[in-house]
């Protein structure tokens, strides 16, 4: 069985602030460093007429996960992130070292009133019997925790840079 997760963020900066940022190798590596985790790093990245894609790799320390998790990996969690942008929006493709399941999911970043808001709407899908729908939460908490961090760094890096 599958989970939806929809899940929203706001910014004080405008939707073409934001989705310029999503797009930029620099803001990109700057994230990953400050938030990434454990082993973070910038995969690939190729920006090419107005469409963007890369991969990420983060890390979430084992003692900041709940037990099912800990159980389940036996160590730290290891994210595998594929991104497609164009247009202010994208895709989604998230896959957990360990685990047989993955994250689909969409993007999309509007103006909301003096600034945007960025939706995140997917699918996690965990294959585990018994203890498939536990990671399954897991996963969208985890995902949704991740975006916050995301966009307010996003919001601070879009304000440091004027």
């Amino acid at each position: 069985m599958a989970r939806r997760i929809e899940h929203h963020t706001t910014s004080p900066r405008s939707a073409e602030e934001v989705f310029g940022a999503m797009v930029d190798e620099t803001h990109l590596r700057d994230r990953l460093a400050a938030i990434g985790g454990p082993n973070a790093e910038l995969i690939s990245f190729t920006s090419v007429e107005g469409k963007t894609s890369y991969q990420l790799k983060q890390g979430v320390p084992a003692e900041h996960l709940p037990s099912v998790a800990k159980a389940a990996l036996g160590g730290d969690l290891v994210i595998q992130r594929t991104e497609n942008w164009a247009a202010g929006a994208g895709t989604v493709e998230v896959t957990i070292s360990g685990v047989p399941g993955r994250l689909d999911g969409a993007f999309t970043i509007t103006d909301d009133g003096a600034g945007s808001k960025l939706t995140l709407t997917g699918e996690v899908k965990v294959g585990i019997p018994l203890m498939g729908g536990k990671l399954e939460k897991m996963i969208a908490e985890q995902v949704a925790v991740l975006i916050d961090k995301e966009s307010e760094f996003t919001s601070r890096w879009l304000e440091n840079r004027g």
